[in-house]
C-alpha cells in the first residue's frame, strides 16, 4: 500500500482530504441564519411587522442553531453523522420555502397587519432553518475533529468553523449578482442551496479514526490536569538521550511539551456542570455571541435608520437594499477571516511559543467591544462598515477558539456534546439584546422627536405631491439616526466589558495550572518502565501521522 510522507497510506489521506471540504461545503450552507439582515428589513415591509416581532423570528432560527446544538451533539456522537445531514436537508428545505410562499402571498387585503397564524408559521419556519442547519453544522464539525491530530486540529477545525461565517457573504453575494432587489429570489436559493449541500454530507464525510493515543489521551492526576502525560513522555525522552550520550534541557523539554496534545481527562455530564472553567467559557460564549446575534440581526435594521435620517427627503429603496447586503457580506467575510486566522494563531502560539490558547479569549473579547463602542459613534450608512468588520472578526475569532478550547480543556470523546451544551449559552445573550433592540426601536417610532416630525410631516407632502402615497419606505420608521438604537449598544459595551474581565480570569486559571503542573513534575524521579517508553514512542509517531 502506498504511504504518504506523512507515514498514512493514501486512502487515508484521501478519505480526510474529502471529509475536510465535504465539511466545508456543508458549513458553508450551515451559517444561513446570518443572512437574514439581508431580508428582513423587505420582509417586515411586505408583512406589516414590527421590529420586536421581526427579532423574535430571527431569533427563532437562532434558538433553533443552540437550543439543538446538545441533542445533535449527542446524536452524532453514538450514531455518526448521517442522521444529521438527512434531517437537516428535510428542515432546511421545508423553512426556507415556507418563509418563501409567506413572503410570497403578502398581507390579505382585509387586513393591515399579518395574522397572528402565519406571524407564528414564520417564527416555525425560522427555527426549522436553524436546528437543519446546525444539524449538518455539528456533523460536520464532529467528523472534522475526529479526523485530524492534535497538532492540526485547531487549523482545519477553525477552517470548517469559518465555513458557517462565510454562508451569509456566499448566498449574499449569488442573489446580489443573479437577482438583484429579487427578495422571493433570495429566499428561494436558500431553500436549494443549503439542502442539497446536506446530501452531499450524506454520502462523502465519515470520520477518519486517528490512533486510539490520539483519540483517548491517558486520565491525569487531577491535582496537574495539564502536564502529569508529558512528564512520562518528558521521562522516556530523557532516559533514551541520556542512553545516547546526550545532554537534555530537562526544564525546557517541560515547559516546550505541556501544550503539544490533549491533556485534560474527558470531562462531560455531571462533571461538566461542576467545572468552574465550563461555566466561565458558558459566559463569555453568552455576552460575546448574544452581542453578535443583536447586531447581525438588526444591522439591516440600523442601515436603514441612518440612511433614513440622511436622506429625509428620497428613498432610494435599492440603495439601502445595497447598504444592507454590504453589511451582511462584510460580518461575513470578517467571520470567515477571523475563524481562520484565531485556529492558525491558536495553533503557532501553542506550539512555537508556548501560549496557552485561552490567553487569546483577551482578544476576542477585545475585538467585539471595541465593535461596538465605534457603531455607538457612528452617523452614516456608508461607515457602518467598520463596526460592522469589527464585529464580524471578533464573532469569528469567538467561535472558532472556544470550539478549539473544548477538546483541549474537556476531552475529545464527548467533544460535540460538550460544544452542543456550550453553545445554549447565546440564547441567554442572544434574546436579551435581540428583544431590547427591537423594543428600544419601536418606542422611537411610537414617540417622533420634533426633527423627526418635521422630516415625517415634508415625506407625507413629498408623497402627497407624489400622488402615489408609496415610495418603497416603510409605513413606520424612526428618522432619528443612531439614536433610535444607540441605548442597546451602551448595554452591549458593558457586556463585551465584562467578558475582558473573565477572559484575564480564564487565561490566569490556565497560568496556575501550568505553574503548579510544574512545580509538581520537578518532584518527579525521573524513573521511567520500558512501558512508558513505548508509550511515549507511540504518542510521537501519533502525533507525526
Amino acid at each position: 500500500m502506498s504511504q504518504s510522507s506523512a507515514g498514512l497510506p493514501a486512502t487515508l489521506v484521501i478519505r480526510r482530504t474529502v471529509t475536510l471540504a465535504t465539511s466545508l461545503i456543508v458549513s458553508l450552507a450551515a451559517g444561513t441564519n446570518y443572512v437574514f439582515s439581508a431580508y428582513a428589513p423587505q420582509l417586515a415591509s411586505r408583512l406589516h411587522i414590527s421590529h420586536t416581532r421581526l427579532n423574535v423570528i430571527a431569533l427563532a432560527g437562532n434558538v433553533g442553531v443552540y437550543l439543538s446544538s446538545p441533542i445533535w451533539g449527542m446524536l452524532v456522537d453514538r450514531f455518526g453523522p448521517k442522521p444529521n445531514f438527512f434531517t437537516g436537508f428535510c428542515l432546511l428545505l421545508v423553512g426556507y420555502s415556507g418563509i418563501r410562499i409567506i413572503y410570497d402571498t403578502g398581507v390579505p387585503h382585509s387586513t393591515t397587519s399579518i395574522p397572528t397564524a402565519i406571524f407564528l408559521l414564520l417564527v416555525l419556519f425560522s427555527f426549522m432553518t436553524g436546528v437543519g442547519g446546525n444539524g449538518g453544522f455539528s456533523a460536520a464539525l464532529n467528523a472534522t475533529a475526529k479526523s485530524f491530530p492534535d497538532s492540526m486540529r485547531g487549523s482545519t477545525v477553525g477552517l470548517v468553523v469559518s465555513g458557517f461565517g462565510l454562508s451569509a457573504f456566499v448566498f449574499s453575494f449569488i442573489a446580489r449578482q443573479a437577482f438583484p432587489g429579487e427578495t422571493s429570489f433570495l429566499l428561494l436559493t436558500l431553500s436549494l442551496g443549503t439542502a442539497i449541500p446536506m446530501l452531499l454530507g450524506f454520502f462523502l464525510v465519515r470520520p477518519v479514526p486517528l490512533p486510539a493515543l490520539e483519540m483517548f489521551p491517558r486520565r491525569v492526576d487531577d491535582r496537574a490536569p495539564l502536564l502529569s502525560q508529558d512528564d512520562h513522555t518528558n521521562s522516556s525522552n530523557e532516559q533514551r538521550e541520556s542512553a545516547s550520550g546526550s545532554v537534555p534541557n530537562t526544564q525546557q523539554r517541560k515547559r516546550g511539551s505541556k501544550f503539544r496534545r490533549p491533556l485534560l481527562e474527558h470531562i462531560y455530564g455531571r462533571n461538566l456542570f461542576t467545572s468552574l472553567d465550563f461555566w466561565i467559557l458558558f459566559s463569555i460564549f453568552s455576552l460575546v455571541s448574544g452581542t453578535g446575534l443583536m447586531y447581525i440581526n438588526n444591522v439591516g435594521s440600523m442601515a436603514q435608520v441612518l440612511y433614513v435620517h440622511e436622506n429625509p427627503l428620497t428613498y432610494d429603496e435599492k440603495e439601502v437594499a445595497r447598504l444592507q447586503a454590504t453589511q451582511v457580506s462584510t460580518i461575513s467575510l470578517t467571520s470567515f477571516a477571523g475563524r481562520v486566522f484565531i485556529g492558525l494563531l491558536s495553533d503557532f502560539a501553542k506550539a512555537h511559543l508556548e501560549i496557552p490558547r485561552s490567553y487569546l479569549l483577551v482578544l476576542v473579547s477585545g475585538t467585539a467591544v471595541s465593535s461596538q463602542i465605534v457603531a455607538s459613534q457612528i452617523d452614516l450608512a456608508s461607515r457602518l462598515w467598520i463596526p460592522s468588520a469589527l464585529l464580524g472578526s471578533g464573532y469569528g475569532m469567538l467561535f472558532s477558539l472556544c470550539t478549539s478550547l473544548v477538546f483541549e480543556w474537556f476531552g475529545l470523546a464527548h467533544f460535540s456534546e460538550t460544544v452542543g451544551f456550550l453553545t445554549l449559552s447565546p440564547l441567554i445573550g442572544g434574546n436579551i439584546f435581540s428583544v431590547a433592540f427591537g423594543r428600544n426601536l419601536d418606542s422611537h417610532e411610537s414617540v417622533p422627536t420634533p426633527s423627526g416630525s418635521y422630516r415625517r410631516m415634508a415625506l407625507n407632502l413629498l408623497l402627497e405631491n407624489a400622488g402615489n402615497g408609496n415610495d418603497g419606505r416603510p409605513s413606520k420608521q424612526c428618522n432619528d439616526g443612531r439614536a433610535c438604537y444607540v441605548d442597546t449598544l451602551y448595554l452591549t459595551i458593558g457586556a463585551c466589558a465584562l467578558t475582558m474581565v473573565l477572559s484575564v480570569w480564564a487565561g490566569w486559571r490556565d497560568y496556575k495550572r501550568i505553574e503548579a503542573s510544574l512545580t509538581s513534575s520537578e518532584r518527579v524521579d525521573g524513573t521511567t518502565s520500558e512501558d512508558e517508553i513505548q508509550r511515549g514512542e507511540a504518542e510521537d509517531r501519533a502525533e507525526e501521522a
